[in-house]
């Protein structure tokens, strides 16, 4: 039985115009001006509203070549269900409003039989953002191709369960009909975030947020995990998709597959320059089969 999944963000984090969609779509993927390859194998990308990230998030989306992939495993982190694990969906379909992704639910079910995802009801399904908003671009970049996707709600997992379910997933990047869609913002910064991390030495706020935020992106750009934890832990950056980009990078380096991470965009939602100020970094990279 069809269990459907609504693109209950639309309306409000994007435009449930179809036609609005799809043309906002179109120029921002056009506006990034990229090549498609099919060695790239995965993206990390940004999930706040269109009107903040759409366009830093075409950077991502607009490498992808669909040709050769026919599932999609989508990583995102959980902002509102707790769990110390990852949570798979009870849904059979994803809605969006410029066309449905149906979920390989074969896959979903040999997950679960390792005994270590749990799955989330309907409504944490529906109430998270994270995954929701990679979705109209993967519908529009997988237009007229059949692509299923694994939507993976991952928890605030220790370390030893991101390397664990690295381990786990490794081998999914070992068939190269599989592609990852990884969600992240990256610093939250003002008191509102309750982060508020300023070196003086770098400038203006803005750019000592810049300077924080590179230093996480070459970290991630080098494939260690070990690193990026440490990071994480000397700076506090409150990078929301940590999680499920550390696993993402367990997944690499269990491989036999060489995958390379190399980030294409950075922006700010606004440039902050009094501690009064608040903005969220957005960053776009792709997973490249180093041959």
């Amino acid at each position: 039985m069809e269990k459907i999944r609504k693109a209950s963000h639309a309306g409000s984090w994007y435009t449930d115009n179809p036609q609005e969609l799809a043309e906002q779509l179109d120029g921002w993927l056009r506006a990034a001006g990229l090549a498609k390859s099919s060695d790239v194998r995965g993206v990390i990308a940004p999930h706040a509203g269109y009107s903040y990230s759409g366009r830093a998030a075409a950077y991502a989306f607009g490498n992808i070549d669909p040709t050769n992939i026919s599932r999609i495993f989508l990583l995102g982190p959980s902002h509102h269900y707790y769990t110390p694990k990852c949570a798979l969906s009870r849904a059979t379909v994803y809605k969006t409003p410029i066309g449905d992704l149906p979920i390989d639910e074969e896959v979903n079910d040999e997950l679960k039989a390792t005994g270590h995802f749990e799955y989330m009801d309907l409504r944490v399904d529906e109430a998270e953002h994270s995954m929701e908003m990679h979705l109209p671009y993967l519908a529009k970049v997988f237009q007229g191709y059949p692509v299923k996707i694994v939507p993976i709600l991952v928890g605030a997992l220790s370390a030893e369960s991101e390397a664990l379910y690295g381990r786990f997933l490794a081998k999914y990047v070992d068939d190269s009909k599989n592609f990852f869609s990884v969600s992240s913002d990256f610093c939250h910064w003002g008191s509102r975030f309750n982060y508020m991390h300023y070196d003086k030495s770098h400038g203006a706020i803005y750019k000592s947020i810049e300077v924080l935020d590179k230093m996480g992106m070459d970290i991630i750009e080098t494939g260690d995990p070990d690193a990026f934890k440490q990071y994480l832990s000397e700076t506090d950056n409150t990078i929301c998709g940590c999680h499920p980009i550390s696993v993402f990078l367990h997944m690499l380096k269990n491989s036999s597959t060489k995958i390379k991470i190399r980030f294409l965009r950075y922006e700010q939602s606004s440039q902050c320059k009094s501690m009064r100020d608040s903005s969220v970094s957005y960053a776009s990279a792709v997973g490249k089969v180093d041959g």
